[in-house]
């Protein structure tokens, strides 16, 4: 029994290393263009390839080996490049298809840059991957719900942190992020007596020494320098939590305060954004659906069908319309009605399938609803935690 439970042991240590070499080959090849891509946008190169990393099973998918896609970006309504088709959330959906490997990495960079639900990561510091990999997930890029774990253990396990403070450290910085660009003037006003940690003493360190407090904060003691690390993080824990608290009681003002309502619109961007990774606007009543639809590149018939809805010109009250299709499972495993909710409502506002609502738990489309009714967002399997895959 002994020695079986020692080749057992001796087997999975073979395979773990075996793993770890895999990702630690990966993280050779591609370190270098993750840093370019970081000075280029200011993507962070140590969440660029913890992604990698995870997205491509370290470049052996079938979509990172047949269509060189490290990072499962989907097509999406503006994609006009090559296209192939895998079943993901749900059956043979659309996903980009590069030419080279390079392209993925730059793509990535610009679908994070250049798309408005990711602009307030790049608000974060650079080297801030807690942050960034929590707000990825927030801002609807993975469904997984430990996506962001997953991530800060690839960055801790093979001290991926210390390619972000190479990336700083060299002088070509975007300029378009503020955040780089101050700390690329610190330097220099540093005292002449003050004594600065070379480039190969920072990369060599433990990663949870944080480096880049030995290169930005020159004149300050590392305890002090992660003290007031630890203290920026909770203070943007608190205004996070702070404005959602205080949406949502907007949101219950709006439907119990009748004598003084707040228009639906404050609640929404006037630009399309993201309800359950589904790219969404707030159209008023008496938008005509045509104009919408062309106005975002749609027909007008995947603008009924993606909102399952009736035809119809001109909108009769104001509403949440979907520009792509929603998906069939939620954000969440639960959704608790309030008073008066319809199913239909419901859907458009979890960004979820109506059919997929009506199926999960056991309801018509009609069904009347009760406050503190409580439904299922997911099928059973996935609600209990099955693994999932990204949407992006």
């Amino acid at each position: 029994m002994k020695q079986l439970v020692f080749l057992i042991m001796l087997a999975l240590s073979t395979l773990a290393n075996a793993q770890r070499e895999k990702v630690q080959n990966y993280v050779n090849q591609y370190k270098d263009l993750a840093m370019a891509e970081m000075r280029r946008t200011g993507v962070p190169a140590s969440i660029t390839l913890a992604q990698g990393i995870l997205e491509s099973q370290s470049g052996e998918s079938k979509l990172a080996q047949k269509s060189n896609n490290h990072f499962g970006i989907k097509c999406k309504t503006e994609w006009t490049g090559e296209k192939t088709y895998h079943d993901d959330d749900l059956r043979q959906e659309c996903f980009r298809v590069y030419p080279s490997v390079e392209d993925s990495y730059k793509d990535h960079s610009d679908f994070l840059k250049n798309r408005e639900y990711y602009t307030a990561l790049f608000k974060l510091d650079p080297t801030d991957d807690k942050g960034w990999a929590y707000g990825l997930k927030k801002a609807g890029y993975a469904t997984e719900k430990d996506y962001p774990t997953r991530l800060l253990k690839l960055i801790n396990d093979f001290e991926l942190h210390q390619y972000s403070v190479q990336a700083l450290e060299n002088k070509d910085l975007p300029t378009s992020n503020e955040r780089l660009e101050t700390k690329a003037t610190i330097a220099p006003t540093t005292p002449a007596n003050t004594p600065i940690v070379k480039s190969s003493a920072v990369t060599s360190m433990p990663l949870n020494n944080s480096p880049r407090l030995r290169v930005i904060n020159q004149t300050k003691p590392p305890a002090e320098a992660e003290q007031e690390k630890m203290d920026s993080l909770v203070t943007q824990t608190a205004v996070a939590i702070e404005n959602a608290q205080q949406e949502q009681e907007l949101v219950k003002s709006n439907k119990e305060n009748f004598k003084e309502p707040v228009k639906k619109a404050a609640l929404y961007p006037s630009e399309p954004f993201s309800i359950n990774h589904t790219k969404v606007i707030f159209a008023a009543a008496g938008t005509s659906t045509l104009s919408i639809a062309n106005k975002y590149g749609i027909s007008l018939s995947k603008l009924f069908d993606f909102n399952e809805m009736e035809q119809t010109d001109i909108l009769d009250q104001d509403q949440l319309l979907f520009l792509e299709k929603k998906l069939k499972k939620g954000a969440t495993d639960v959704y608790v009605c309030k008073a008066g909710e319809t199913l239909t409502e419901i859907a458009q506002k979890e960004g979820v399938r109506l059919d997929a609502l009506m199926e999960y738990n056991h309801l018509s489309k009609n069904s009347v609803l009760t406050n503190g009714q409580k439904l299922q967002l997911r099928a059973a399997e996935k609600a209990a935690g099955k693994n999932e895959k990204s949407p992006k």
